[in-house]
């Protein structure tokens, strides 16, 4: 993982709601109601070497948690109203491609870049819904399908898990998105000690999805689960990752 400057330390005292009152679910409607901001994301996807799909989706994770811990999104920092009123509302994201020129454009607007093993996720402090800048307007959403040249490697449970549903087809970008849902329900749950560790080991996580009886499973075991809104490809409510940390399985024991 990389960016564009060193982390610092993990805030002290919760800087979002609670997971109870998740802006990921559906029915909360008093959300609605607050001015509206989105989170955008930007993946760098060359043709002749796209990212594989499971890495663009861990980097796109990891991307949410390097925003929610830069400095620059805490306290007086100058991100630090755009994210607050982001998370007053709901929490949209929203993962556009580039590529060649249009990368190096978005790179030039204030942000941090993420890297992977294959993959590259630029993020962005929040801006309002319809007021993107240009640069990243114009970026396609669509044709961020992605594949895995070779199956995944199993969970190391030893380190975060996002887990993605086997019932629900998304396309790349949306579940890069969702995978960041669930690494920042993760995040608000956790200590500020367990938020320290987890960013001075360099956030390591992994994205994987399980067999449908280890989906009932983790949907029942109390660690969060991003119940999506739905404003986009799927059906409101629907149950698409549970943030498996170990802090928070041990402490659910």
């Amino acid at each position: 993982m990389s960016s564009d400057k060193t982390l610092p330390e993990a805030p002290q005292g919760p800087e979002a709601p609670s997971v109870a009152d998740s802006p990921f679910r559906h029915e909360n409607l008093s959300r609605d109601e607050a001015p509206q901001f989105v989170l955008p994301l930007v993946a760098r996807i060359e043709r002749a070497a796209p990212p594989a799909r499971t890495d663009a989706l861990e980097t796109a994770a990891r991307a949410v948690l390097v925003m929610l811990s830069d400095e620059r999104s805490l306290g007086d920092g100058e991100w630090a109203q755009a994210m607050r009123d982001w998370q007053d509302a709901r929490i949209r994201k929203v993962v556009r491609r580039a590529r060649g020129g249009e990368w190096r454009r978005a790179e030039t607007l204030p942000g941090i870049t993420v890297t992977g093993k294959s993959a590259e996720v630029r993020v962005f402090p929040p801006v309002p819904l319809d007021g993107w800048p240009k640069e990243l307007a114009k970026l396609q959403v669509s044709g961020t399908e992605l594949d895995d040249p070779e199956p995944p490697p199993g969970a190391d449970t030893a380190h975060p898990v996002l887990w993605m549903s086997p019932d629900v087809e998304m396309s790349a970008g949306k579940a890069m998105a969702q995978a960041g849902h669930g690494a920042q329900l993760a995040w608000w749950e956790l200590s500020d000690a367990d938020r320290t560790a987890w960013r001075e080991a360099g956030f390591p996580l992994s994205v994987r999805t399980p067999d449908a009886a280890r989906w009932r499973e983790l949907t029942a075991s109390g660690l969060p689960v991003v119940r999506d809104a739905g404003f986009t490809e799927i059906a409101p409510g629907s149950c698409t990752v549970v943030a498996d940390h170990p802090a928070l399985r041990t402490a659910r024991a």
